[in-house]
């Protein structure tokens, strides 16, 4: 699992069959300190999330089997919302 933030959303008239009705979200890997990690991606929302907001999300063979769209092409899903992220220093006290 990884962290991320909604950062838009994806709009796709004609698409796969086993994707309709899913919505397509624009998500920006992030750090637990809100720093971006890598490339955007574009995951299929499975809990209700909005732009700004910060999510957990899954990718490969798993990400599908977190959506009702079990035989859908999806290689990213949004498992989960953040509250909040706390995490202590490596080597700290």
């Amino acid at each position: 699992m990884q962290l991320g933030l909604i950062i838009g959303y994806v709009v796709a008239t004609r698409k796969d069959e086993t994707l309709v009705g899913a919505k397509l979200l624009v998500v920006q890997p992030i750090h637990p300190d809100n720093t971006p990690s890598g490339a955007t991606i574009i995951a299929v929302d499975t809990v209700g999330a909005g732009i700004g907001e910060t999510i957990i999300f899954v990718v490969g063979s798993v990400a599908s089997r977190a959506t009702s769209h079990l035989n859908a092409p999806i290689d990213a899903a949004i498992v989960g919302i953040v509250d909040s992220v706390d995490c202590a220093k490596a080597g700290g006290s």
